[in-house]
């Protein structure tokens, strides 16, 4: 049976904010948590971007919920091996109730040390080198590697969680998906397309879990629902590679100005309808989404999650 999480957007809150919502999310009936991991956030308007770890051991002390990072690039701005720790520091803190989902990433935080950007292909080579490494780490035993892209030398991880961290990989074209397929225990991905998610399963993801993000703008005010949507993440709606490859916060900012208005709504649900809520929520369940994560963008958290609770969720199972 499919699951219903919700996703915490360090892009747009900061930690206080954040632990605050999970717990909200948890009473609301929730089951899940996805946590986003960023450098910068999309745009200035969204306003935030704090250290993800430092967040997910707050949660452990908050939330009995399981948590994924949604996701992590374990290639550039911050090293396999450190992430390999952080991973299983995480596990433990959440009694085993951690995956570790991982990404090729965006310029937007990865070029911050001033590496150059590379190419699809060599950034998923990068990945998937990056991957086998935390595996290895997470054995216990001493590692040293000598890889195409990463050095280890005689590094071993004392802090972990009695089981291996399942590391899920995300992927938003057919290369990435195929990749996921072949390396992931699982599968991160933030549309409902069932094309991506029989290319996953296909290329041996088998049965393995499929994760999906989604937004929604609740308010009783549908045009402001679209409003705050349209102003905080029209980001979501630029084609092709760009948000793979714009470096700045204001770069996006510019380029959102040529997405209109209206044309955020078919990316966002918006307003306080729980029929277009529940319709959003099955398009993914229908496309073979295993958990679907929900991430309120407007500021009506209180009534977000009380709706939700008494309206979306109940209807949903």
């Amino acid at each position: 049976m499919a699951s219903i999480g919700y996703f915490l957007s360090c892009e747009q809150y900061g930690p206080k904010e954040l632990v605050a919502q999970a717990r909200a999310a948890e009473r609301a009936g929730f089951e899940r948590l996805w946590i986003s991991d960023h450098f910068h956030p999309w745009n200035d308007e969204q306003g935030q971007s704090p250290f993800v770890w430092s967040v997910i051991g707050a949660l452990s002390e908050a939330v009995s919920l399981p948590v994924t990072t949604s996701v992590t690039c374990p290639t550039m701005r911050i090293h396999p091996a450190v992430v390999a720790q952080a991973a299983a520091t995480a596990a433990v803190q959440l009694e085993g109730r951690f995956v570790l989902g991982v990404g090729s990433g965006e310029a937007l935080n990865e070029h911050i040390l001033a590496d150059p950007w590379p190419s699809v292909g060599q950034r998923l080579a990068m990945l998937e080198e990056a991957v086998e490494l935390i595996r290895l780490l997470h054995r216990g035993e001493q590692v040293s590697h000598h890889g195409e892209f990463y050095e280890v030398q005689e590094a071993r991880i004392y802090t972990r969680p009695e089981q291996p961290v399942p590391i899920y990989v995300s992927g938003f074209g057919p290369q990435a998906t195929e990749l996921a397929g072949r390396i992931g225990d699982g599968y991160c991905t933030v549309s409902p397309d069932a094309d991506l998610v029989r290319t996953f399963r296909g290329s041996g993801g088998g049965a393995k879990p499929v994760q999906a993000g989604m937004k929604v703008s609740w308010d009783a005010d549908r045009e402001r629902a679209i409003d705050t949507a349209h102003r905080l993440w029209a980001n979501d709606l630029l084609p092709g590679q760009l948000a793979q490859t714009l470096p700045r916060p204001q770069d996006f900012a510019d380029a959102m100005t040529l997405v209109p208005r209206e044309a955020i709504t078919e990316a966002i649900v918006c307003g306080d309808d729980p029929k277009a809520h529940v319709e959003q929520v099955r398009a993914y369940l229908d496309a073979g989404v295993d958990e679907v994560y929900v991430q309120q963008v407007g500021d009506d958290h209180d009534g977000f999650f009380r709706g939700w609770a008494e309206h979306v969720l109940p209807e949903l199972r």
